[in-house]
């Protein structure tokens, strides 16, 4: 046989093994059946996909409720695939077979891939963790939280300090770093020079530096309902990360047919996600009377709701608060969803009143959660940041389909 030919056939050999691989061993008979660590990797497949031919018959494979099996399982995954894949299949055993119970079992806690959505889970099984399985909890949820602070931190201050810092304007700026050149050009156009085609600068604008007393009230108010779970975690850290700008004063709320005021525990984000309560109902209207009374100047607050408006208190109540902040001049932020989990489902109608009455309700990722906080800061129009953030979607999406 020729090397191409050797080639050809372990190139077929390598198909058949992969498709054997995805159909389970209902293909066994035409693909032929696997061993060592393949066999492992297909039981461990089996164990959480694999249903009889009919689609909602008992499943062939499970995990039984054991937790040394599931342990077992856990591992096995980890050594078979990416880390990214783990994580798709944690979530798929905890909708399909029932994980969460399992994770009850102080064992499990070394055993699972550590992730924001892992994390949700064990925030709303908070209250039944067995005290043998708390510290193995709070030791998953810190290694995320840390991961999150590396990740966002940095950026976050960064940005919002710099947006605290030019959100003062001089006319005397100190540096030409300093010079915001779109406000002095449109300052100064009645001096255009239509002969030399240029605008002379009669009169500069520039950023200035706050003083170290000045403070902006920025206030987090966070739907704890079960759908809003990784939301609940990206706002617990950044609340922890803007509280430490010295320049805000930074309150967080978590809310469900009651309100918490979790801002005394800032210090530590870890115990700022153990003091909410995931899964409850849903009063927006009472976090919002209680935001209310928490800021003094409304001039100088800003204040982000974080929620999918599934409103089950007084919606009319709820409306017309949000509109006395604004008249009273707080820039109000509303947030379907704070996390990467794609679109979120919400109220649609709580949304249209919202945007009729110049308040856009949209979802943010994490990473651009920094940018929407300095426009917020400065007092730019939400509603055109949202706007400007959908276009550069949509064309991030025409170039991609372009390059394929």
């Amino acid at each position: 046989m020729s090397g191409t030919e050797a080639t050809a056939e372990e190139a077929v050999s390598e198909r058949m093994r992969r498709w054997r691989l995805v159909l389970g061993d209902t293909a066994g008979e035409a693909l032929g059946g696997l061993d060592g660590a393949d066999a492992r990797m297909d039981g461990a497949l089996a164990a959480l996909y694999d249903r009889d031919r009919g689609g909602d018959g008992p499943r062939r494979g499970g995990l039984e409720g054991s937790a040394p099996r599931v342990a077992a399982w856990l591992g096995d995954i980890r050594s078979f695939f990416p880390t990214g894949v783990v994580r798709v299949m944690q979530a798929d055993a905890m909708e399909r077979l029932g994980l969460e119970r399992l994770l009850l079992e102080p064992e499990m806690m070394d055993a699972v891939e550590p992730d924001v959505h892992l994390v949700g889970t064990l925030l709303s099984l908070a209250r039944v963790l067995p005290v043998a399985a708390r510290e193995s909890a709070r030791a998953v949820v810190r290694r995320v939280v840390a991961d999150l602070e590396r990740r966002l931190a940095g950026h976050t201050r960064s940005v919002v300090q710099g947006a605290l810092d030019r959100s003062a304007r001089t006319a005397r700026p100190r540096r030409a770093a300093d010079i915001d050149w779109d406000r002095t050009i449109r300052r100064n156009l009645r001096h255009y020079l239509p002969e030399r085609r240029t605008v002379v600068p009669e009169t500069l604008v520039g950023h200035g530096r706050r003083d170290r007393g000045v403070q902006r009230h920025v206030v987090l108010a966070v739907d704890e309902s079960g759908s809003m779970a990784s939301s609940v975690v990206y706002a617990g850290v950044f609340a922890a990360v803007l509280g430490s700008v010295r320049a805000l004063r930074t309150s967080l709320v978590a809310f469900d047919t009651s309100v918490v005021d979790l801002t005394g525990r800032l210090a530590d984000p870890v115990e700022v996600l153990f003091g909410t309560r995931l899964g409850g109902g849903t009063d927006i209207n009472r976090a919002l009377a209680y935001c209310q009374g928490l800021m003094t100047r409304p001039s100088d607050s800003v204040f982000v709701l974080i929620s999918d408006l599934h409103e089950g208190g007084v919606r009319e109540e709820m409306l017309r608060r949000v509109a006395a902040m604004k008249a009273a001049g707080v820039q109000v932020v509303v947030l379907l969803a704070l996390s990467d989990d794609g679109a979120p489902a919400y109220d649609r109608a709580n949304a249209a009143a919202l945007a009729a009455m110049g308040v856009p309700a949209f979802a943010c990722t994490p990473d651009r959660f920094p940018e929407l906080m300095a426009a917020a800061l400065q007092g730019r129009s939400l509603m055109s940041w949202a706007e400007q953030e959908q276009a550069g979607r949509e064309e991030g999406g025409r170039s991609a389909e372009g390059r394929v």
